[in-house]
């Protein structure tokens, strides 16, 4: 009766043991280490949910039962009819397509000390410094005046050249080092070398010319371009196991495009059931859900919309919202080996012991947070116990040492009943987060569950 009461955290590892679920478990982290390898940003996420759903069935026609819209190539909702009404409700996740990453500036392109550079603006919650001496790569969009769509990918080929950031030897780094974080690292020096080769040009800006040159050879583009250029600068090179267990799994845009392929994968997964199943993928949770594309946008709203004119008219949308049960996929702060005093370990969840329930987010006194009813907490309970399925439950770190929001508080406004929950992740936020395979296998089961209930 003791042992009955209490509760323990089950480990992935010795739940899924059996020779079956690991040869599965290998399978699943190799495709997840493909993706984000090929997935760098929101577009080419986005297009490749496209791909799986459409070789899934799934398509714009709505007159069928598999529904794919997507909206202006940051954002995505599919959705597989149930056999009950509409008005009884959805089976929601979602998640978002975003990471930090450096943008090019509109005016990029300049020379200083021989050296062409672009210059960057950060996007999202990052370290500054963990950008500098190290490899990057080149993706994004460019559209030209006569209706060109040219994609770029620098620096992930063999044969590519890669950038970076350039960083102050130790040897002149006295007053550098005696600056707090924030102050020895400026946006405006994050740089990227983009050339150093002079043009056969009179011109003073010899490099600067050649780097034009070389784009126009390649691309076709002008410098005018790149003004309105979609380019971000992201880590370049693959994604990998880490550890020599292999065990764990490294790389860029963990937080959130690990969710978006385990949500994917349950999706499409998953049998069409009683209520009508939605995946939707946003864009721009890093810098707080605005925009278009965002989940503080119109799109969800008129993509189903669109959906219950198909599929159910006169049903209205509200009706089905208040009535449907959602999760918030993103991932979570685990406690960290090095870092054990900025989380109450009592209220800490960690790697391999399956995705974590976040009750509430948000920072300090819940401020900016949407918390989950205790009545939605115990359903979903049940249905975890009754698949098998390891889970958490925890906080992100000490109540006042910071926090983070999602776009649950985004979707609650529709009165659904909604959680975050999902795998954690270490060195969040940096270009390489670190993340657990066993994690991963559990939480596309969990989904799949969710989805199937």
């Amino acid at each position: 009766m003791d042992e009955a009461l209490k509760y323990k955290a089950a480990s992935c590892w010795e739940r899924y043991g059996s020779a079956g679920d690991r040869a599965a478990m290998d399978g699943l982290a190799g495709e997840f280490l493909d993706f984000l390898t090929r997935c760098k940003t929101e577009r080419e996420t986005i297009a490749w949910a496209m791909e799986q759903g459409a070789a899934a069935g799934f398509s714009g026609d709505l007159s069928g039962g598999l529904a794919m819209i997507p909206f202006r190539s940051k954002a995505l909702l599919l959705a597989r009819r149930g056999s009950a009404p509409l008005s009884r409700g959805l089976r929601l996740i979602t998640a978002h397509v975003d990471t930090p990453h450096l943008d090019l500036k509109q005016h990029p392109l300049h020379e200083e000390c021989q050296v062409a550079l672009m210059k960057t603006h950060y996007y999202g919650g990052i370290k500054k410094y963990q950008w500098l001496a190290r490899s990057l790569a080149l993706h994004g969009t460019v559209v030209t005046t006569d209706g060109r769509i040219i994609g770029v990918c620098i620096g992930e080929s063999q044969d590519d050249p890669v950038f970076t950031v350039l960083d102050l030897l130790p040897h002149l780094a006295r007053k550098q080092r005696e600056e707090t974080v924030e102050k020895a690292f400026v946006g405006e020096k994050l740089n990227l070398a983009f050339g150093h080769e002079p043009a056969s040009t009179e011109d003073e800006a010899k490099v600067r010319q050649r780097v034009l040159e070389l784009l126009h050879e390649r691309f076709g583009i002008r410098e005018e371009d790149l003004f309105s250029a979609e380019l971000q600068v992201v880590p370049a090179g693959r994604a990998r196991f880490v550890g020599l267990d292999r065990a764990l799994l490294g790389g860029y845009g963990q937080d959130d495009r690990l969710c978006v392929f385990t949500a994917t994968r349950a999706f499409l997964d998953a049998p069409a059931g009683e209520h009508t199943q939605v995946l939707l993928l946003f864009d721009k949770e890093e810098i707080g859900s605005d925009g278009a594309t965002s989940a503080k946008s119109r799109f969800m709203e008129h993509a189903l919309a669109d959906i219950l004119d198909a599929w159910e008219p006169g049903t209205a949308l509200r009706h089905v919202l208040t009535r449907t049960k959602a999760v918030s996929a993103d991932v979570h702060c685990p406690m960290d080996p090095d870092y054990q005093d900025v989380h109450d370990k009592y209220n800490s969840s960690l790697l391999g012991f399956g995705p974590v329930f976040s009750k509430f987010t948000g920072h300090g006194g819940k401020y900016g947070a949407s918390e989950a009813d205790c009545e939605y907490v115990a359903w979903f309970r049940a249905l975890l116990a009754q698949e098998g399925i390891p889970w958490q439950m925890a906080e992100m770190g000490k109540v006042d040492e910071g926090g983070g929001g999602t776009v649950a508080k985004d979707l609650a406004v529709y009165g659904m009943e909604i959680i975050d929950f999902g795998p954690g992740v270490l060195s969040m936020h940096s270009p390489f987060e670190i993340s657990s395979k066993a994690d991963l296998y559990a939480t596309v089961k969990a989904y799949n569950a969710f989805y199937r209930s």
